[in-house]
């Protein structure tokens, strides 16, 4: 079964002008990577704005989408580190610059922009 889901999507359009859409996206076109996680939230930043912008200096290829942390739950572990079912947040490195961000249900990232959710927080608090 084909994991379908929301996400934010900026497309440049023929005019050089940026549209932002909410469209369905597929897990299947995610890039490769150690894990993929169910996100539950992200935050709004400075750069997430420039990337839904069109800022070439953020987000190089277009069509893209922005959210640059997440905070979620693993779905899939190619490594040991992290198994299904552990809460994690990602923050920086490429996601949501070059790499499909935290503005979809999924994301799909290498286990070295990941951690484990620290004690004491909940995932909606490490967004905040």
């Amino acid at each position: 079964m084909t994991i379908q889901f929301d996400a934010l999507w900026v497309e440049e359009q023929p005019d050089g002008s940026f549209r932002r859409s909410v469209v369905q996206r597929s897990v299947e076109a995610l890039p490769p990577g150690d894990l993929l996680i169910r996100v539950h939230y992200s935050s709004l930043n400075y750069k997430d704005a420039l990337s839904a912008s069109g800022h070439r200096g953020v987000t190089r290829a277009y069509p893209h989408t922005p959210g640059i942390d997440a905070a979620g739950v693993v779905v899939e572990s190619a490594v040991d580190a992290f198994s299904p079912g552990d809460e994690v947040i990602v923050i920086g490195y490429d996601l949501g610059m070059n790499t499909p961000g935290g503005f979809g249900g999924y994301i799909r990232v290498p286990a070295a922009w990941t951690v484990k959710r620290p004690a004491g927080l909940t995932l909606r608090e490490s967004m905040a």
